[in-house]
């Protein structure tokens, strides 16, 4: 609605993972560096823990989308709440692997290692990263399955890498399993974005949309960090809601005022 009005060719603040609108902070940064070593080096398991909308989900497309045309077999699990036999069959399909539910766990477990093996064979690493990891803490049946999935491995290497991506309490509730916990190599925790980043963040996704100058004055800026406490996802929501009352006002710029007016239409 607001976009021709902005001169804006996309909606710079919508809150889906699109890997085109990654602000690479120093934070998000180093916490791909570390996956992609995870993935590069074979290093088994790896856990990137973050607080809501600190923009752990959009990492984890941009490392997929890095994935796809190397050498690299995916499966990417969103929703873990699952039985153990629904776990593995989503793993399967996620995988291109066609299961049938006359299959038991046994089948299942040994079409999973023969798709490993024969990614192998290929010269393809199978990968499987789970989002949203923190429900499978207290369930024990999944967390289990996921640490036996580590058992598949060579004398040298490990034939599958596992990726956890979930929120602060993955972090606790996996230090409550040593066996699994044990086994997870590389490890991040990603935090909000300070004031600074704030500010390149918001410039960097008005560019991305198409518009080279920056419509936020400092007042503005400083009212969003103070609001968002760094969050993306927050600084997007805001961000958002101000652009379309600063159109509905025809005002030329953000503002403080047109800010905490749609801080206040949030509270």
């Amino acid at each position: 609605m607001y976009k021709e009005y902005w001169g804006l060719k996309l909606a710079p603040f919508e809150n889906v993972p699109d890997p085109g609108f990654l602000y690479l902070s120093s934070k998000h940064e180093e916490a791909l560096m570390r996956l992609l070593y995870a993935v590069d080096g074979k290093k088994g398991a790896a856990m990137l823990t973050g607080g809501i909308g600190c923009g752990k989900t959009l990492l984890s497309r941009v490392l997929l989308q890095g994935l796809i045309d190397r050498r690299f077999k995916v499966a990417l699990i969103s929703n873990p709440s699952l039985s153990p036999v629904s776990f593995l069959r989503e793993i399967l399909y996620q995988l291109g692997i066609k299961t049938t539910f006359k299959l038991k766990k046994i089948d299942l477990l040994h079409l999973l290692n023969n798709e490993i093996l024969n990614n192998l064979k290929n010269g393809k690493d199978t990968i499987l990263v789970i989002d949203e990891a923190h429900f499978i803490i207290g369930n024990k049946a999944i967390s289990e399955e996921i640490r036996l999935l580590l058992n598949f491995q060579l004398d040298d290497r490990f034939l599958l890498t596992l990726i956890l991506i979930g929120q602060p309490e993955l972090k606790d509730g996996i230090s409550e399993i040593p066996q699994l916990e044990q086994r997870i190599a590389i490890r991040y925790n990603l935090k909000p974005l300070n004031l600074s980043e704030t500010e390149a963040y918001i410039q960097f996704r008005l560019k991305t949309a198409g518009l080279s100058k920056n419509i936020f004055t400092q007042e503005a800026i400083s009212k969003i960090y103070e609001y968002s406490k760094g969050t993306p996802r927050k600084i997007n929501n805001i961000c958002d809601l101000s652009l379309l009352v600063g159109y509905s006002m025809k005002v030329k710029e953000i503002d403080s005022k047109v800010v905490q007016g749609s801080i206040n239409e949030q509270s």
